[in-house]
C-alpha cells in the first residue's frame, strides 16, 4: 500500500495494482457523519488525513483505509500482510505509528519499506550497486529527494509545497490573467491537460472556472506556456533542495550522480517541461519514470512478489562492509 498525501494505491500480489482513489474522507459538516472515502469523497470538500505518508488524523485514516481494504479483498474480516512505504526521514514515533495503523486495520503483519528505495524499484532504477542515485518523488504536499547507494540510503531533502504549490501557482495566474476563479482541483486537471511533453508551444488547455463578480461558470483557453511558466517558483525550490542534498554526500557519490542523474516520480512529475528544467537547473541527467504516479507502489509490489527482496539487498549491503573492513 502507497499511502500518498493526494492518492492511496493498493497492490495485490498476482493482480498488479487494484485500486487507486484519493486519500479522501468526506465528512457532514454539521454532523461530522463520514460521508463517502476515497473517488466519492473527492466529488466535495473532503478532509485529507494524510500528509507526507504518515496519518495526520489517525481515526479517519483507519476508517479510510479499512474501507480501502474492503473494496479491495471484498470481505469484511480479511487480514491481509501489508507492505508500506515509510518517509525516509521518519523517526521511531512516526515509524510505530504507522506500523499502530497497519495492526488497527487488522493487518496480520507489516514491513515497512523506505519510500525512496520503493521508488526507486518501481522506476526500474538499479538498487544493488554501489553508484549513486537520486530520486526525486513530487507529492502533493511535498517534494523528496533521496540520494540512494546499494539499497542504502545515503542523503535525504524536501521541498514543501510539491504539486499542491503547483497548483496554486497555476490558480494564482488564472485569476491575475483572466480574472477567473478555480480550485485545486481544476488546477491539477489543468496541469494534465498540459501533459508531460515540452512541444508544441502554442498548444492551449480549457480551464473551467467562475467569474468573482458574477459568479457565472466560464471557460479560457491558455496558453500551455504560461502554465509553464506559472510553475517556475515551486520547481526552483525543488533544485534548490537537490542541491543541498548532494552537498551531503561523499564526493564519490555526487561524481556518479553527475554521471547516472536522477529519476523523477510521483503525480509532479508529469508537470510540462519539469524533467528538461530540473537537467538544466542541477546539470545532471534527469528522466521520468515510465509511470511515475505508480512508481512507489510498483516498487512496493516488487517486494510483495518477493518478500525476500529487502533482506537480500541488506545480506548484501552486509557482505560488501565486511569485504571492505578486511581490505
Amino acid at each position: 500500500m502507497d499511502l500518498g498525501a493526494a492518492r492511496t494505491r493498493i497492490y495485490v500480489k498476482g493482480k498488479g495494482i487494484v485500486l487507486d482513489e484519493p486519500s479522501a474522507v468526506l465528512r457532514d459538516r454539521d454532523t461530522g457523519r463520514i460521508l463517502g472515502y476515497g473517488a466519492e469523497a473527492a466529488r466535495g470538500e473532503p478532509c485529507w488525513p494524510i500528509k507526507g505518508g504518515l496519518p495526520v488524523d489517525g481515526v479517519l485514516a483507519q476508517r479510510m483505509i479499512r474501507h480501502f481494504l474492503r473494496k479491495v479483498h471484498r470481505h469484511p474480516f480479511a487480514r491481509p500482510r501489508m507492505v508500506m512505504a515509510v518517509p525516509d526521514d521518519a523517526d521511531a514515533i512516526e515509524r510505530a505509528a504507522l506500523r499502530d495503523l497497519a495492526f488497527e486495520v487488522e493487518a496480520r503483519g507489516v514491513l515497512l519499506i523506505p519510500h525512496a528505495l520503493a521508488a526507486a524499484l518501481g522506476a526500474g532504477v538499479p538498487v544493488d550497486d554501489h553508484a549513486g542515485r537520486m530520486v526525486i518523488d513530487i507529492g502533493r504536499d511535498s517534494a523528496r529527494v533521496a540520494i540512494l547507494s546499494h539499497g542504502e540510503l545515503v542523503a535525504a531533502g524536501r521541498a514543501p509545497g510539491g504539486g499542491h504549490a503547483m497548483n496554486r501557482s497555476i490558480a494564482s495566474l488564472i485569476e491575475h490573467d483572466h480574472g477567473l476563479l478555480i480550485d485545486e482541483g481544476e488546477a491539477e486537471a489543468a496541469k494534465r491537460r498540459a501533459g508531460p511533453q515540452w512541444k508544441p508551444l502554442h498548444r492551449q488547455v480549457l480551464i473551467h472556472g467562475r467569474d468573482p463578480h458574477t459568479g457565472a461558470e466560464r471557460t479560457e483557453r491558455v496558453p500551455v506556456q504560461r502554465i509553464y511558466e506559472a510553475t517556475r517558483q515551486p520547481v526552483e525550490s525543488i533544485v534548490r533542495a537537490a542541491l543541498d542534498t548532494m552537498e551531503r554526500c561523499p564526493d564519490e557519490l555526487a561524481t556518479d550522480l553527475g554521471e547516472r542523474g536522477a529519476v523523477l516520480v510521483g503525480g509532479g512529475a508529469l508537470l510540462r517541461g519539469l524533467a528538461r528544467r530540473l537537467r538544466t537547473g542541477l546539470c545532471m541527467p534527469v528522466r521520468r519514470a515510465e509511470r511515475p504516479p505508480e512508481s512507489v507502489v510498483l516498487g512496493l509490489g516488487q517486494c510483495v512478489d518477493d518478500l525476500g527482496l529487502i533482506a537480500k539487498l541488506s545480506d548484501r549491503l552486509r557482505a560488501d562492509r565486511r569485504a571492505k573492513v578486511r581490505t
